[in-house]
């Protein structure tokens, strides 16, 4: 399996009359992991929906592996890139396992069967999220970060080459944070996620975009990005960034903001 190359460029996204991103251009090398992050409503999840293709840029292309992403067969695009969006409410009336064999779908002639080749992988993505324990569950009995974590296991099954990820953290404990960023970390493939959390961005990305009011405000390693001026400017947050003792990667502090007169 081979990661795919991402290049968003140009994509602007509206909503009527209001633009939810501006003139974007974003690129994710072969098995790099991608950052977005920025305050809310600055069209993170609008621009990883222009990716994995559920809304049409108005001007601008979306391309993976050179060729424009919205031309290309459903199931093609669905054997190269697997997302997990936030909005997923979906209840299934299935037991997890088959919840996370779904992922494997695309690759399979209609109708058939489990391979063994299908269950090694199914099992591999439930290993990888810690929900080998939830496998015969119900999936509408789970809590909210054990769904999360069964929708992340499913898109991993799927054995994509570019994994798009909107806030993949959410609902999910310390320990299963960083379990999963960390099996997100060492996939053979492109990663591309949004998240609020910049201390967790800046130790599992290898670069970040800043979107602030649907503009790329700056993008680069996330030891360049993560600054105090650019953090107040883009949050309105006063902070403290110094750079771990062990992984080496930036740290954020956030100060108590001061009370007003």
């Amino acid at each position: 399996m081979t990661a795919t190359e991402l290049s968003v460029d140009g994509v602007t996204l509206t909503a009527g009359a209001r633009h939810l991103v501006r003139d974007v251009s974003l690129t994710a090398r072969p098995g790099e992991t991608i950052g977005i992050v920025g305050p809310n409503g600055s069209g993170k999840s609008s621009l990883l929906r222009a990716v994995y293709r559920v809304l049409r840029p108005e001007r601008g292309e979306v391309r993976v592996d050179g060729a424009d992403a919205w031309s290309l067969p459903v199931r093609q695009l669905a054997r190269t890139v697997a997302a997990v969006v936030q909005e997923s409410a979906a209840d299934f009336d299935l037991a997890v396992r088959e919840v996370v064999a779904m992922g494997r779908t695309p690759h399979k002639r209609l109708l058939a069967g489990d391979t063994p080749e299908d269950a090694e992988l199914i099992d591999a993505a439930l290993l990888a999220v810690d929900a080998v324990h939830l496998a015969d569950r119900g999936f509408d009995r789970l809590s909210g970060g054990e769904r999360q974590r069964v929708l992340i296991a499913r898109a991993l099954a799927q054995q994509p080459t570019l994994l798009v990820l909107d806030e993949p953290t959410n609902h999910l404990d310390i320990r299963h944070q960083l379990s999963v960023l960390g099996a997100l970390r060492r996939l053979p493939a492109t990663v591309l996620l949004a998240l609020h959390d910049l201390n967790l961005a800046a130790c599992y990305c290898d670069r970040l975009y800043v979107l602030y009011e649907g503009e790329v405000t700056a993008s680069g390693p996330p030891a360049e990005i993560l600054t105090p001026g650019l953090l107040a400017e883009v949050y309105g947050v006063a902070t403290e960034v110094a750079v771990h003792p062990r992984t080496g990667a930036p740290q954020v502090t956030f100060l108590p903001q001061e009370p007003r007169a």
